[in-house]
């Protein structure tokens, strides 16, 4: 797949990120994943992220990060696959040349580690992720990584495989601002957590996609809240926040680290137990699966 090919390509429906499946021993549970994927592949969503966020990243060695794309491409189909990538420069680069020869169809750049950067600095980390590989490139603004419009435009006019940019910040006038000036050089993705809730207020800024959590667990409510979003239907967007999302947020927000703890919760609750998260995160309790149980179940189609 082309960049241009993948920057189309995002731009036609929603985004998932699979959680990553570890065993007892918190090893990397490949069977088990690969089981996941193809069950998710079955859905409607336009590229899944393998080894992001929700995926445990941060949690996960290089050498698992390539582990768990080559897992993804191998029980996809015919999805695209995007890889997670991070860490500080070299790493990064060294992470996206492993993923471009495991068939990744994409990398979404999350945060560099730990410190705070320049403009000028992040401008020269993202471009040197960049011209390392052919593959299409998403950068994924949030927390320590926060590039403004102008460096974000100066990456599009430098960096022909730069395809798509993500928020996570929630800063509504950068994210405008960045649609302003890049248009249609560039997808737009929300990246929020759990950005259904902000669903409405970014597609109103010109981001018309993006990715969804629960989808891991409740694929066919997730492409139904995104379907009401395309076609404005207030009714609908309005009954899922009530009876799925707001609620699924209370159980979210109970302990920090939930907002991918609690996606392995859902599968758990549908009874596609993910296996546990690794440190420094921690598994819901069998109280709170079963609060998400009753939630899912009090859902009406």
């Amino acid at each position: 797949m082309t960049p241009q090919d993948l920057k189309v390509k995002i731009g036609t429906g929603l985004l998932s990120f699979p959680v990553t499946h570890f065993d007892g021993a918190l090893d990397f549970d490949k069977s088990a994943y690969q089981e996941h994927v193809g069950w998710l592949s079955q859905f409607d969503a336009a590229a899944l992220f393998a080894a992001g966020g929700t995926g445990e990243l941060f949690s996960l060695t290089p050498g698992e990060i390539t582990e768990v794309v080559r897992a993804a491409k191998e029980a996809a189909g015919d999805t695209p696959i995007i890889s997670g990538c991070g860490y500080g420069t070299k790493m990064a680069v060294d992470i996206a040349k492993e993923v471009q020869n495991c068939g990744a169809d994409g990398v979404l750049l999350l945060p560099h580690y730990l410190i705070g950067a320049s403009q000028e600095g992040l401008f020269t980390h993202i471009k040197t992720v960049c011209d390392a590989v052919d593959i299409g490139v998403i950068i994924y603004n949030r927390a320590n990584s926060v590039a403004s419009a102008d460096t974000v435009a100066r990456l599009a006019e430098a960096c022909p495989n730069l395809v798509g940019f993500k928020d996570g910040t929630g800063d509504i006038n950068l994210v405008r601002e960045v649609v302003s000036k890049c248009g249609d050089r560039l997808s737009y993705i929300g990246g929020m957590p759990t950005h259904e809730v902000f669903a409405e207020a970014y597609e109103a800024m010109g981001v018309t996609t993006y990715s969804s959590a629960v989808f891991n667990f409740v694929p066919e409510l997730a492409l139904s809240f995104f379907q009401a979003i395309r076609s404005k239907d207030q009714a609908t967007i309005d009954r899922l926040l009530q009876d799925f999302y707001y609620p699924f947020l209370a159980v979210r927000d109970r302990v920090p680290g939930y907002a991918v703890s609690a996606i392995k919760g859902g599968l758990s609750a549908i009874g596609h137990a993910s296996g546990p998260v690794r440190p420094p995160l921690t598994d819901l309790s069998a109280k709170e699966i079963a609060m998400l149980t009753q939630i899912i179940e009090d859902t009406k189609p």
